[in-house]
């Protein structure tokens, strides 16, 4: 079988449908399909193909050409340099997401000492265990309110080897949580209810609505999420708050009227302001971190224990 010609014919399809990088996608459908790496199909050691492999080329490549995220099909997603599961009903990890990673890394250098983290909406997990890959004495708490999301981010959490420093549990944002935290992550719904049709079709078509519609603003998963931050936040703790186009400005207000001040926001690669940091005072405290405390810090059973 000439599997040159079925990658130029599953491209074309993928073309015809709109995707961007059709080759690139099509050796990526391929490679998954046969269950082998990327680098398998460029180098053209493929193994002997069977008519399942064929069978699961061609479904993925349907998928696809029908505009389901490749995330969904492939299973997983690069976040940070790490292979992040994920699946229908799961947002997908966004590369302009790692600037919240980045800016938390910066905020808080490996000498710091302990940290204690929290990620309201964890989704998959990829800015929680991100942060937690990069300083070994961090240990966090991933909260969100679908079980399903949680299950996905613990399989997460096991593959990259950091279950021991995490806990996961259901939450409607930080309701259920309490305790102080030194660096809080967020990445709330904040697409405006009448774009979300506009939206590319992988999104609009796919993605959970619920991680993505904001309110007629885009600003109302804000509304409920920052009243709740001082409480949780640790003194001179701060909190990384991921916002849309334009939104900057409207979260700093949001945050004044909670009595926290806004402490600079930064853009992503494409230079749109993305990560607002927020923070109580001037000053961290070098508080320990304890397992106990973040093991405390949910007042729920976590979801699946």
């Amino acid at each position: 079988m000439n599997w040159q010609l079925q990658l130029g014919s599953a491209a074309e399809k993928l073309q015809t449908a709109g995707i961007p990088s059709p080759r690139r996608e099509a050796r990526l459908l391929l490679a998954h399909a046969l269950r082998v790496s990327p680098d398998a199909i460029v180098a053209g050691n493929l193994p002997l193909i069977s008519a399942a492999a064929l069978a699961r080329f061609e479904t993925a490549v349907a998928r696809r050409a029908a505009r389901e995220p490749l995330a969904y099909i492939l299973g997983s997603r690069e976040f940070w340099s790490l292979d992040f599961a994920t699946a229908p009903g799961i947002l997908v990890p966004r590369p302009e997401s790692e600037t919240l990673v980045e800016e938390a890394l910066r905020r808080f250098p490996a000498s710091q000492g302990p940290l204690r983290v929290l990620d309201l909406g964890t989704g998959a997990g990829c800015l929680l265990l991100a942060f937690l890959s990069e300083r070994r004495s961090a240990s966090g708490l991933g909260v969100d309110n679908s079980d399903f999301a949680l299950a996905i981010a613990r399989r997460n959490a096991d593959s990259l080897g950091l279950a021991d420093r995490t806990k996961f549990t259901r939450s409607d944002w930080a309701e259920g949580v309490s305790g102080a935290f030194d660096a809080i992550f967020i990445n709330p719904p904040y697409v405006a209810t009448s774009d979300l049709a506009h939206l590319e079709p992988e999104v609009a078509q796919y993605e959970p609505r619920m991680a993505l519609d904001g309110g007629h603003d885009g600003l109302s998963a804000y509304r409920r999420i920052v009243p709740s931050l001082p409480a949780c936040l640790a003194p001179g703790g701060m909190a990384f708050l991921e916002v849309g186009q334009g939104q900057a400005k409207a979260v700093e207000d949001l945050l004044g009227e909670a009595k926290l001040s806004m402490d600079g926001t930064v853009c992503d690669l494409a230079g749109i302001p993305r990560c607002v940091v927020a923070r109580l005072g001037r000053q961290r405290n070098s508080s320990k971190n304890n397992w106990q405390s973040i093991r405390e810090a949910a007042k729920f059973r976590p979801a699946g224990e």
